[in-house]
């Protein structure tokens, strides 16, 4: 495994790709990057950043089946592995753990 400090877009990527489960593939990615934070995307750089990942370690991909829709293309599906599961744990206790620490605010 690569280094295991991700920024905020493999960050962003890693999350969606664990949320859409196997449904995870650039096109699905880029949709609900999208729909979830109004971000518009550009599928090659979010294949960038899958192929980043994977070579990280902290996702896997696969062929799925190809498809009349896509002109009998087959998809890459991605999900996550044990070392991207701990590196989105990790990444939510240091960020919770700073967010603690705001103080309040004066109102």
């Amino acid at each position: 495994m690569k280094g295991t400090f991700i920024g905020e877009l493999e960050e962003l990527i890693l999350l969606t790709a664990a949320a859409l489960n196997e449904e995870a593939y650039g096109v699905a990615i880029v949709a609900e990057i999208k729909e979830t934070t109004g971000r518009e995307m550009n599928i090659g750089a979010i294949h960038t950043v899958l192929r980043r990942l994977e070579d990280k370690g902290f996702l896997k991909s696969r062929l799925g089946g190809a498809t009349n829709e896509r002109g009998g293309r087959r998809k890459r599906i991605y999900t996550l592995t044990h070392a991207g599961q701990a590196t989105l744990d990790q990444s939510y206790e240091i960020r919770s753990a700073l967010y603690k620490r705001i103080r309040p605010s004066m109102s």
